[in-house]
């Protein structure tokens, strides 16, 4: 979610400068082929495991009988990709511990999810998060978030799988195409035939190698040095320890209000409407078990920050002690964790590829998420309303076709990507242009009643126009100057480290040069704030065009997909004051009265709100019903 890191190949050393390339020992091959080899095991153990009696309910959502634990290591291993593996160490080693106060929104980025969105998701009994949509708008506003997200991660999944490849390959000369198609292909087998069941014990497994990997470089790494207390010293001695910046301009790429709010928004984005996400909570074995996995990956999260800050501090200290070499110093940013990894491990067989192994279960872990929530998205929003005689084996074998068919694009946007040169920054930033409108149009449905069918595609629509005018227009002012970009600026286009958080980001040279006027300055917006900035777009564009389209007279509304946000805000009022406003709340615990929820669950969840008919109620009717308030005639 942080910075990523560049695509860029490293520059060549300077004529007559020769440097010896570390190499793979044998052991290393050993324990980076091993990783492959039990992450296709465990899936391919789901994929056995009652073979000719699964369902498209276990593929897709595991029968909706995941435990917390593994759901949250899942959550987690999605969001720690191959690219914050690289990027984070090294947005460390080059400015500093500023960055480290984004781990203050990972609190509030996953409270707001917990509370509103995963109880609306789950007691709707939905499988696509997009289907949402249809429930609370129409089918065509379905469609629309499903052909963004589809958009959104086709993108995605060429560039995640084809850079960390090619970083490894300019350091350690690991061979590029053979790592690509070697991960495209286990990915692709044990997604497309274990279903999401696979996917998610497999992220528990390459988790624990992640961690595994990061705390070997930590410790022998710290050990070389003299201990994190040296570490410490010597990082704050040349200013590497930073404190709170409080400037609330938004233009500065990183402050504490910039980490702190905007990454709320980003991390809404990621972990409370991204189907990749979504599919996760909705797989869990009750509602309870699901907030509890967004709570547990709090800790995880903060662990993983503070590891990958340990790495650039450590880092930092030991090129103090040892300086790079004339190559590690012309190198793109994304490799100088590798190349300090194999600094420091060379002479101890097997911790090298146990790095390389955490570095491609990252991959692999994001990955196999894309494969499934697209497989899942188009199965559901874009086959099943159309097609609904499918038979169960059918589907299934149109489900995992799906995913194997998303696997071989996979590989194909990878080849494209290696060939789209300094175009790949713009397919990169893409991807984070599409996450904040997402958020907005949900948003949009969930705390405005009022908002209807065509406010929601007209304010998606200017969403998307706002973030791509944006991101194109940092794009194009970044390429076309000579000059490198002011210190102020985070649109350095750089690779993203999430699911959802792939926009135009962030490392920078340290050469300040004079703040930019007019539009470019409006481009220079710290990328931090574009999910914000496009989500409230989105918001605002389209509650104007429903109250100008006549709101939701006339069309039905389900009071199922609409959170209550004035009643819980009353609710936090001083009973006196309650009182003397007269409030009559009614929650979505008042809902089962309405027959919108049943009263008892069946198999372990809560009703599906389609068995019911909505209720056919405009704007005004609806906020009668939900919350009332009549100021009493005494005086406050």
């Amino acid at each position: 979610m942080s910075v990523g890191v560049s695509t860029s190949a490293p520059v060549s050393p300077t004529s007559g400068t020769s440097v010896s390339m570390p190499a793979f020992s044998l052991v290393d091959y050993v324990v980076f082929i091993l990783l492959l080899v039990l992450s296709l095991a465990i899936g391919l153990y789901h994929a056995c495991r009652g073979w000719g009696r699964h369902t498209v309910g276990e593929l897709l959502m595991a029968n909706r009988k995941m435990g917390c634990l593994p759901v949250a290591l899942s959550l987690l291993a999605t969001f720690q990709s191959a690219v914050a593996i690289l990027g984070v160490p090294s947005e460390i080693y080059r400015f500093g511990t500023q960055y480290w106060f984004l781990g203050c929104c990972y609190f509030l980025g996953l409270l707001i999810p917990a509370h509103i969105f995963i109880p609306v998701f789950y007691r709707l009994h939905l499988t696509s998060a997009y289907e949402y949509l249809e429930l609370r708008f129409n089918k065509t506003v379905r469609v629309c978030g499903t052909v963004t997200f589809i958009f959104q991660m086709v993108i995605y999944m060429g560039v995640v799988l084809y850079a960390p490849s090619l970083a490894l390959n300019a350091v350690t000369g690991f061979d590029l195409w053979l790592s690509v198609l070697a991960l495209g292909i286990v990915c692709t087998i044990y997604t497309a035939l274990g279903g999401l069941k696979a996917v998610i014990w497999t992220d528990v497994f390459q988790t624990v190698v992640m961690f595994l990997g990061q705390l070997a470089v930590i410790t022998v790494g710290s050990a070389k040095v003299g201990g994190l207390g040296r570490v410490w010293a010597v990082a704050s001695q040349h200013g590497r320890i930073s404190g709170f910046e409080l400037n609330p301009d938004p233009f500065v790429r990183h402050t504490f209000w910039t980490l702190a709010i905007g990454g709320v928004f980003m991390m809404l984005s990621l972990y409370g409407v991204n189907q990749a996400q979504v599919q996760r909570y909705l797989s869990s074995r009750t509602e309870k078990a699901a907030m509890l996995s967004c709570y547990a990956v709090f800790p995880f999260q903060q662990v993983s920050l503070c590891v990958g800050s340990l790495i650039g501090l450590v880092m930092f200290t030991y090129y103090q002690e040892y300086p790079m070499s004339i190559q590690q110093a012309q190198a793109a940013p994304d490799q100088f964790v590798l190349y300090f990894v194999m600094d420091i491990l060379k002479g101890l067989p097997g911790l090298p590829g146990l790095f390389i192994a955490c570095l491609f279960s990252g991959s692999l872990s994001t990955i196999s998420s894309a494969f499934n929530s697209l497989a899942t998205v188009t199965m559901e929003d874009l086959i099943r309303p159309w097609f609904p005689e499918f038979s169960e084996a059918r589907a299934i074998m149109l489900s995992r076709g799906l995913a194997f068919g998303y696997g071989l694009l996979c590989l194909g946007m990878a080849y494209i990507s290696s060939q789209m040169g300094p175009v790949l920054q713009a397919a990169i930033s893409i991807f984070g242009m599409v996450g904040g409108p997402l958020l907005g149009l949900f948003c949009l449905g969930m705390f405005f009643p009022c908002a209807n069918p065509p406010g929601a595609i007209v304010g998606l629509l200017s969403g998307l126009v706002m973030a791509f005018w944006i991101g194109i227009g940092s794009i194009v002012t970044s390429m076309g100057s000579s000059m490198p970009p002011s210190s102020t600026n985070g649109s350095n286009f750089s690779l993203p480290t999430n699911l959802t958080i792939a926009t135009a980001t962030t490392l920078m040279p340290l050469t300040t040069v004079s703040k930019p006027t007019g539009l470019r300055r409006f481009y220079s917006l710290s990328y931090l704030w574009y999910s914000a900035h496009n989500s409230t777009t989105v918001i605002v564009v389209g509650l104007i065009v429903s109250l100008l389209t006549g709101r939701m007279r006339g069309r039905s509304l389900n009071p199922a997909t609409i959170y209550p946000v004035l009643p819980k805000l009353l609710a936090l009022l001083p009973l006196s004051w309650q009182k003397r406003l007269h409030c009559r709340s009614y929650g979505q615990d008042h809902l089962v009265d309405t027959g919108v929820f049943p009263e008892k669950p069946r198999n372990g969840v809560l009703g599906d709100s389609r068995d019911k008919e909505p209720m056919a109620l405009d704007d005004t009717a609806y906020q009668g019903s939900s919350s009332t308030c009549i100021l009493q005639e005494t005086s406050l």
